[in-house]
C-alpha cells in the first residue's frame, strides 16, 4: 500500500491553509484537496475576495479572516504560506495552542524567532514542519545517492540562476521589511536546504558573500508565472497589504553570491538569482569529491523558462557519464512532501528538527548579509585624504 493511502486509511488530516497568495493558491491549496491523506477543514486570509475565490473553487471548507479562531477542533495541522514577516509569529500563536505547524520556508528570520518557535513549540506538545521541497525531488535524491560513491566530498557548488523571475515585483517580496531579503532567502534557503545532507551538519566557520539589485526593480524581470496582489495577500493575521501599499521599486538583492567553508575544510560556492543575463532559468548542484564529480542541472520551481529535463552525470578519471534520473511533473516535489507529512505528525522524534535547520540556514544567510554590508561599507567609506601638492 503506497504512503497516501496508509494515511487515507486511518483517518485523513484535517488542514487549516493560512494564507491565499500565490503559494497559498496555486500550490498547496489543489494538492491538499486532491490528496487522499488531507481534507481542507478551513481556510485563512484577512482578503474577503481571496476567501470567496478559494472556497468558490473548493467548496466545503470553513473561511476565517485570521487565525484566532483556530484550534485544535478545527483543524489537526495548519499549512502556513504567509508573507515571510509573518511565518514565525503565526506558527508560534498556533504551537502555544497545540497545533501542529507546516510552515513555508523562511521558517523564520532571525536567531530570536527560532528561540520563540522552540519554546512555543515545547509549550504547546506540537510539532513545528518546515517546507523542504527540494529535498523532495526525484533528481536530487539521485544525486545524494550518488554522492555516497565519490569519496571525501571536497566541495560543492549550489546554483538557482533565474533568467527573469522577479517574484511579484514592487509587492512584499522585493519589500525588505516583510521579506526579510531577497534572492538569498528566498532561493537561497533551497539551495542549502538541497546540500545539507551532504555536509552532514557541518559547520560553516568562515562565510564571505556580496549581494546586488540590477533587476529587482524592472518590471520586465517579473516572474511571468506569478501574479500576486490579483487575489489575496497571503497575509492571515488581519493587516491586509494589498496592491495600494506596495513600493514602486524594490529594496532588496535579486543576486547573492557566497563562498563558504566548513570547520573540516568543505568549500561551498553558492549563487541565489531572481534575474540574469542567462537565456534559461537553471539550478546547478555540482559535488567534487576526492574520487569523482557529480553534477546536477535542472531547473527548480515552477518557471516555464525553464530546462527541458533533469540531467545528471559523475565524472571520474577524465571521463564523463550520464546517469538516469526520473522525469517527474513540475510540482510534484510539493506532493512528495505531502506524502510524507502525516507520518512525520505521528514521529515525536522529528519534534526540534525543523527549528534546529532553521537555525543552521538562518545563520549562513545572516553572515552572508553581514558579510556584503561589511564589503559595501568599506566601498562606501571615503579614502585617506590625499595631501596637496606643494
Amino acid at each position: 500500500m503506497s504512503a497516501p493511502a496508509r494515511a487515507a486509511a486511518v483517518r485523513p488530516v484535517r488542514v487549516a491553509l493560512v494564507g491565499l497568495g500565490w503559494a497559498g493558491r496555486s500550490i498547496w491549496l489543489p494538492r491538499l484537496r486532491e490528496h487522499p491523506a488531507y481534507t481542507v477543514t478551513a481556510v485563512a486570509d484577512p482578503d474577503p475576495a481571496a476567501r470567496a475565490a478559494a472556497v468558490a473553487e473548493h467548496a466545503g471548507a470553513r473561511t476565517l479572516a485570521g487565525v484566532a479562531q483556530l484550534g485544535p477542533g478545527v483543524a489537526d495541522l495548519a499549512v502556513v504560506a504567509v508573507p515571510n514577516h509573518l511565518h514565525a509569529p503565526v506558527a508560534e500563536e498556533l504551537l502555544g495552542r497545540g497545533i501542529p505547524v507546516f510552515v513555508e520556508k523562511p521558517v523564520c528570520l532571525t536567531p530570536a524567532e527560532a528561540d520563540r518557535l522552540a519554546a512555543a513549540e515545547r509549550a504547546g506538545g506540537a510539532v513545528l514542519l518546515a517546507g523542504s521541497a527540494a529535498r523532495y525531488r526525484a533528481d536530487v535524491r539521485a544525486l545524494h545517492a550518488l554522492a555516497g560513491d565519490l569519496g571525501t566530498v571536497r566541495h560543492i557548488e549550489a546554483a538557482w540562476v533565474r533568467a527573469s523571475g522577479v517574484p511579484d515585483a514592487g509587492g512584499w517580496f522585493t519589500d525588505q521589511r516583510r521579506a526579510g531579503g531577497g534572492a538569498l532567502l528566498d532561493l537561497g534557503w533551497h539551495l542549502l536546504d538541497s546540500i545539507g545532507p551532504l555536509l552532514g551538519g557541518a559547520v560553516f566557520e568562515q562565510v564571505a558573500g556580496t549581494v546586488s539589485d540590477d533587476f529587482v526593480s524592472s518590471g520586465s524581470r517579473r516572474a511571468a508565472w506569478r501574479r500576486d496582489g490579483a487575489l489575496g495577500t497571503g497575509n492571515a493575521t488581519g493587516n491586509a497589504s494589498g496592491s495600494a501599499t506596495r513600493n514602486a521599486t524594490g529594496d532588496v538583492e535579486d543576486t547573492a553570491r557566497g563562498f563558504l567553508v566548513t570547520g573540516d575544510g568543505v568549500s561551498v560556492s553558492l549563487r541565489a538569482s531572481w534575474a540574469s543575463h542567462e537565456p534559461r532559468d537553471v539550478t546547478l548542484i555540482r559535488v567534487e569529491g576526492s574520487a569523482g564529480t557529480a553534477t546536477l542541472r535542472c531547473t527548480f520551481g515552477f518557471s516555464p523558462n525553464r530546462q527541458e529535463r533533469s540531467e545528471l552525470t559523475r565524472t571520474r578519471d577524465g571521463e564523463t557519464r550520464p546517469v538516469a534520473v526520473p522525469d517527474e511533473p513540475v510540482g510534484a516535489e510539493y506532493l512528495r512532501q505531502l506524502d510524507a507529512l502525516p507520518a512525520l505528525l505521528a514521529d515525536p522524534a522529528v519534534r526540534g528538527r525543523a527549528v534546529a535547520d532553521a537555525r543552521r540556514a538562518i545563520g549562513v544567510i545572516e553572515g552572508l548579509y553581514t558579510s556584503a554590508r561589511t564589503s559595501r561599507d568599506r566601498r562606501a567609506a571615503p579614502g585617506p585624504a590625499v595631501p596637496a601638492e606643494v
